[in-house]
């Protein structure tokens, strides 16, 4: 479903299944995005006090920043998310200082109030949630988790980086504070020996090709790496980046609604400044 963030088309989606227990709900967008959120339940014939659970791929605001304003208007709403992500959903003053200072003046108009999930709301999630397979999938970030259904569906988060389906192109995209280079390639190795049918992703839309998907994920990851490393400026990276993007999709500047390039560089940078710093 597409949340339409910021008035604009295939940046944020989320999606609805059917579970074990009821409907539920993989991410749920900011808080600037929950009428939204709303009329695309209605056009389904679902009210929000219909969805029994919200699986979180991670805590990011784009993914899970809307969850305590959910659940303090429909208190019976279940969420599930990793165990190093849950205590930020029950006190989420230390994730919205952080993000406060990435994003600034922004950080209201883009994603709205950041409410806390009462405690007993919150479930760390296993290795199954509601008849779904679950497993870390860190490198994104240290907090992400990802969702595989039965019929081969892997709800993938952030873990298989940004697609604008139906565009080929893909951005590994990695913003502060966690990034983990080798992290992410075990992920994708995890994502790999479970050989699903399809890929989920929340920044947009379904990917039927996942081996290949996955394949130019990691090359593209490691050419983002390798140019921050070897001492790339900001604007070079940007610049680098916007360029590969456009010789492969021509003029996509949706792509930067959905992952800034500037994040990335940061992210990036970060990690391997604690690299040397280690």
């Amino acid at each position: 479903m597409d949340l339409h963030h910021q008035g604009v088309e295939r940046v944020i989606g989320v999606y609805l299944l059917e579970t074990e227990d009821g409907l539920a709900l993989n991410d749920c967008g900011p808080s600037t995005s929950i009428p939204a959120l709303k009329e695309r339940l209605s056009e389904r014939g679902v009210a929000l006090t219909d969805v029994r659970h919200l699986l979180l791929s991670h805590i990011h605001l784009d993914h899970a920043g809307a969850a305590g304003s959910l659940v303090r208007e429909h208190p019976g709403l279940q969420v599930h998310v990793s165990e190093i992500g849950a205590p930020h959903l029950v006190d989420p003053s230390r994730l919205e200082r952080s993000a406060r200072r990435l994003y600034g003046d922004e950080f209201d108009r883009l994603w709205g109030e950041l409410a806390a999930v009462p405690e007993q709301n919150v479930h760390a999630v296993g290795d199954s949630v509601l008849g779904l397979g679950c497993f870390p999938s860190p490198g994104h970030a240290a907090h992400h988790v990802c969702y595989l259904d039965d019929e081969g569906t892997l709800y993938a988060g952030d873990a298989a980086g940004v697609r604008i389906v139906p565009d080929r192109h893909i951005l590994p995209v990695a913003p502060p504070p966690e990034v983990d280079l080798e992290a992410w390639e075990r992920t994708m190795d995890e994502i790999e020996l479970r050989a699903p049918q399809r890929l989920a992703l929340i920044h947009f839309g379904v990917v039927e090709q996942p081996r290949d998907h996955l394949r130019r994920l990691r090359r593209r990851l490691r050419i983002w790496a390798q140019r921050v490393r070897q001492g790339m400026s900001e604007e070079e990276f940007i610049e680098a980046a916007r360029a590969d993007l456009e010789e492969e999709e021509g003029e996509a500047p949706y792509y930067e609604r959905a992952a800034p390039f500037w994040q990335s560089y940061l992210g990036l940078k970060r990690y391997w400044d604690k690299q040397l710093a280690a």
